[in-house]
């Protein structure tokens, strides 16, 4: 190898693993959703969605602010970056939030993560990705049993429950889904493109509240400063660091260490009261991490 190529290659790694940090950030930042979103239960879903996603979307605004930089971003957003971008962060979050207002917050929390462990088995159809081995079959499997610990541990196993649940899994086949297709898909488009997608998930978010629910108003002073802390960190910032990590870093890496992310969650409700998190649940958090971790092994 020469002196050029074996640069390249460093810079390449170096490239990569700051790519993977970025990306990192992202997941801290995630850990406050299920917690900001429980202190908004008295908004509705669509509503928190509408507004949350409108603070996104001016996340990205500082780097769109020549109309030169506006123009390349629309000649660089292809209908299918627009597919993947607004159904990923439009359906995650229309389930998610779902989710939360029919199951108990701690247990949809826990089964929504799973998100990890479908990233990481969604990663092996990438073409520069291995085939799945029959350890990432047995973490899968150990994973599940640590989703159904969960629904295990809550007595009212009433329809709506059941519904939450559904929701809260819906939720996590679809952000693996648009994380493995943005790498795949649209590695080229620049993540800025992220406050697009902002923008019209906000936009369908606002159309579907006024279609199916009543309006929450006034919020107070506590309320809006949760949806701006909403806005500007778990559904703002993050989608941008996530976006840059998932195309650029490791996305493995990136799916196991998301695996920290349900019981930073969950510790989070359990500590601003929001929820309770039983020994048990605990335990079915650890199932689903250790799971998640034996498949990228």
């Amino acid at each position: 190898m020469s002196d050029d190529s074996a640069a390249a290659s460093v810079n390449g790694q170096t490239a990569q693993r700051v790519a993977t940090a970025v990306g990192f950030c992202a997941i801290l930042l995630w850990a406050t959703l299920a917690a900001l979103s429980v202190s908004l239960s008295a908004v509705p879903p669509f509503q928190l969605m509408a507004f949350g996603f409108a603070i996104g979307a001016l996340s990205g605004l500082p780097q769109l602010w020549s109309h030169a930089q506006r123009i390349q971003l629309a000649a660089q957003i292809t209908p299918l970056a627009l597919a993947i971008g607004v159904g990923g962060l439009f359906g995650y979050h229309m389930f998610y939030f779902i989710s939360l207002s029919l199951a108990p917050p701690v247990e949809a929390n826990l089964i929504n993560y799973l998100w990890p462990l479908l990233i990481v088995l969604l990663s092996s159809r990438l073409p520069d990705m291995e085939a799945l081995s029959w350890r990432q079959i047995g973490g899968a499997l150990l994973a599940t049993v640590g989703a159904g610990a969960v629904l295990a541990n809550d007595a009212d196993l009433s329809a709506q429950n059941w519904m939450g649940y559904g929701a809260a899994f819906a939720a996590a086949l679809v952000w693996a889904a648009y994380s493995v297709g943005a790498r795949r898909f649209t590695q080229s488009v620049p993540s800025v493109a992220v406050s697009i997608y902002c923008a019209i998930t906000s936009a369908l978010a606002f159309a579907v509240h006024l279609a199916v629910e009543t309006t929450f108003w006034p919020l107070t002073t506590a309320q809006w400063l949760s949806v701006a802390a909403l806005g500007v960190g778990p559904v703002g910032i993050a989608f941008y660091l996530w976006d840059y990590g998932c195309k650029h870093g490791d996305i493995r890496i990136l799916g196991v260490c998301a695996n920290a992310t349900p019981i930073l969650s969950t510790a989070l409700l359990a500590v601003f009261n929001l929820a309770a998190a039983g020994p048990s649940l605990w335990i079915a958090a650890m199932f689903i991490v250790i799971g998640a971790a034996i498949t990228t092994q």
